[in-house]
């Protein structure tokens, strides 16, 4: 590796600031580990007498996969059945964002969005299921470019009851289909 770096001539214009702006990409692309969930929400959750299935769908992620530094882009899907409490909209777009903005693998952050979810507002369960394309599948090792990994999350009843689970489930694929 270091001979092919070497061939390469670091004074050329187009490198000489390269370092300091990786430097300041990785601050970016890391920023979720200076951002904490109670600063995201405030207080964003709301009293209401819902208790019915709530879906967040579509929300874009980017993040970093741990084990090879390279990006992996999907979307997730939260879905939630308060239990007296809501939570704003925007702010499972934020939570995501939070967790994502970190140095991941994908069955990780599923899990970490469910369970800030689940924390802040004690609903009936959590449901997150992540969709998800990684350069390091896509661009390196295997190179299969149309490659996707789907990971989910469930707390509550959408573990405990299938049909819950189900209804979660079909809302997501229907809107695909």
């Amino acid at each position: 590796y270091q001979r092919r770096v070497r061939r390469e001539d670091p004074s050329r214009g187009g490198l000489i600031k390269t370092p300091e702006r990786y430097a300041k990409a990785m601050l970016f692309l890391t920023q979720g580990y200076t951002t904490s969930l109670q600063d995201i929400v405030n207080d964003a959750i709301f009293e209401e007498d819902h208790d019915q299935l709530v879906l967040v769908s579509d929300i874009d992620i980017f993040s970093l996969c741990e084990h090879h530094m390279l990006p992996f882009v999907g979307k997730v899907y939260i879905g939630y059945i308060p239990r007296k409490k809501v939570l704003g909209l925007s702010k499972f777009a934020r939570i995501a964002e939070m967790f994502s903005r970190r140095l991941q693998i994908q069955e990780r952050l599923t899990r970490q969005i469910a369970e800030a979810i689940h924390s802040l507002i004690d609903p009936e369960g959590v449901g997150v299921v992540i969709d998800a394309s990684h350069m390091c599948m896509t661009m390196r090792g295997a190179q299969k470019p149309n490659s996707y990994t789907r990971t989910s999350y469930m707390t509550g009843i959408f573990r405990d009851d299938s049909r819950t689970r189900a209804e979660f489930l079909q809302l997501i694929l229907k809107k695909h289909n």
